[in-house]
């Protein structure tokens, strides 16, 4: 009886330690600033930070908001760290704020929910919440800079632009494959790679 009973807490445990992993780690200290040099820092949970001995409150702090960021490039936006292309990061769920402007935004679920897009037109003081690993987009609406608030549930969200990955890899995807894919003519493909 003893032994089905170890049998058994094991056979839980093994059914659980897999969630354990899967997960974030839990924070070892009660913040990490990043670090350039890892000579200049500690490693915790995978990362670098600075001595928390030595972080003071200009460590958490920044001014960059308050002013515009150039947004004359190819996807007409800036990351100050705000995205507007369709990316996705697969290890965080995320949280959108309007403060200026109008935005529309919205995401696609999974092929077994049948792409479905949810998307909605966002103004000043408005939430969306970008469920994790979902390709997901934000788009100024307004002919004015348009400013948003976003927060990750995870210190390390994985952010992949989708565009930037398919066309953009290093080497490059056969133009065949993606032809295929997009249902596509392969020399479109090749145009499209040459812009990344």
């Amino acid at each position: 009886m003893k032994s089905l009973s170890c049998i058994a807490v094991l056979f839980l445990l093994a059914l659980t330690l897999p969630l354990a992993i899967a997960s974030d780690p839990s924070p070892l200290q009660d913040f990490c600033v990043g670090v350039n040099s890892p000579a200049s820092g500690v490693f915790v949970n995978g990362k670098f930070c600075k001595d928390p001995r030595i972080v003071n409150a200009d460590d958490f702090f920044s001014s960059v908001l308050n002013r515009p960021g150039n947004v004359s490039n190819a996807v007409g936006s800036n990351v100050t760290t705000v995205n507007n292309p369709p990316h996705t990061h697969p290890r965080a769920t995320e949280i959108l704020v309007v403060q200026q402007g109008t935005l529309l935004v919205g995401f696609v679920s999974s092929n077994q929910d049948g792409n479905r897009l949810f998307a909605k037109t966002l103004n000043v003081g408005d939430v969306f919440v970008f469920p994790e690993g979902l390709i997901h987009f934000q788009f100024n609406l307004g002919r004015t800079p348009a400013v948003a608030i976003a927060a990750l549930s995870s210190q390390n969200a994985g952010v992949i632009t989708i565009a930037n990955t398919v066309f953009g890899s290093n080497p490059a995807i056969d133009p065949n494959v993606l032809a295929r894919a997009f249902q596509m003519d392969a020399n479109v493909i090749r145009d499209l790679q040459n812009r990344f």
